[in-house]
């Protein structure tokens, strides 16, 4: 039986405010739900077994279970280990099974139900870039990745394990969860850590095909209608309060605590940088910006 394991549990506070509101996962993009499109994606496909794998705000999800025939898994580690600990609570479904995050938006459906050999979508940038970029070798294996590059083949999307890439990475899983030194491994990381015996090809995909939407800023460049309607009621707050439209909040980056956790975030207005805490609302005027 072929899964599909959708992870949905992450914090994604590089979309304050936007996240702080709801997971990025249940954003609409261009009148469709991003889980629910994918999860759609994926019974087209053929595939039988949808796992999601939920942690903030979790009871939000609950209504998928409802309108889907996808299983709910819920990652009590989502604010303290990195996505390595949704893999872990799913790894009975690793076996054959696509491993997806939650806030991906594939223009064409690139599941199927009939795969040969584990993968991992890869896409060109060109230019300087900041992904996880990619070396393979003349079968397209992936043998090395550096964290930045330039014109270059990276990591997004995607990928898929088979019965046995999966077998051997839920041991090497099993050997990091729980630790503390582990806390912030991607599942990457532990992929890229046991090369030797994780042997994974670069499926490679149109740059068209595959989008993932870090910022407001990359959300409204792929859906105009955030421009002057970001569906959030913060921005909304701050738009009335500083009487200005949508579109002229730019540059919005969160403000982390002394615990690392997001208590706000920081956005410019007409040259100016301001900040809101969540914990009031209440918007602060720090500096010109020129």
């Amino acid at each position: 039986m072929k899964h599909a394991v959708i992870m949905a549990a992450g914090l994604s506070s590089r979309l304050a405010p936007l996240s702080y509101e709801r997971p990025k996962a249940l954003l609409e993009v261009h009148g469709e739900i991003l889980i629910e499109r994918q999860i759609e994606q994926l019974l087209d496909a053929g595939i039988p077994s949808i796992v999601v794998v939920t942690g903030y705000k979790s009871e939000m999800f609950s209504y998928l279970a409802l309108k889907y025939p996808v299983k709910l898994i819920f990652n009590e580690t989502y604010d303290t280990r990195n996505n390595h600990g949704s893999l872990y609570v799913a790894r009975e479904y690793l076996a054959e099974s696509y491993i997806c995050s939650g806030d991906n938006y594939f223009t064409v459906n690139p599941f199927e139900d009939d795969v040969s050999g584990a993968y991992y979508a890869v896409v060109f940038a060109e230019g300087k870039t900041d992904e996880w970029c990619v070396e393979t070798d003349d079968d397209d294996v992936i043998t090395g990745v550096t964290i930045g590059g330039k014109d270059s083949w990276i990591m997004l999307g995607h990928a898929y394990f088979d019965r046995t890439f999966s077998q051997h990475f839920v041991q090497h899983l099993n050997a990091v969860y729980g630790r503390e030194d582990t806390r912030d491994l991607f599942w990457e990381d532990v992929y890229l850590s046991h090369l030797d015996v994780l042997q994974m090809r670069a499926r490679r995909y149109s740059k068209s095909d595959i989008f993932e939407f870090d910022t407001l800023d990359d959300l409204r460049a792929f859906d105009p209608s955030y421009i002057d309607d970001s569906r959030s009621p913060l921005l909304h707050h701050v738009a009335t309060t500083l009487m200005c439209r949508e579109r002229d909040i730019q540059s919005t980056v969160p403000i982390k605590g002394n615990n690392g956790r997001v208590i706000g975030f920081q956005f410019l207005v007409d040259s100016k940088r301001y900040a809101l805490y969540y914990d009031d609302s209440l918007i602060e005027k720090l500096e010109e910006v020129s």
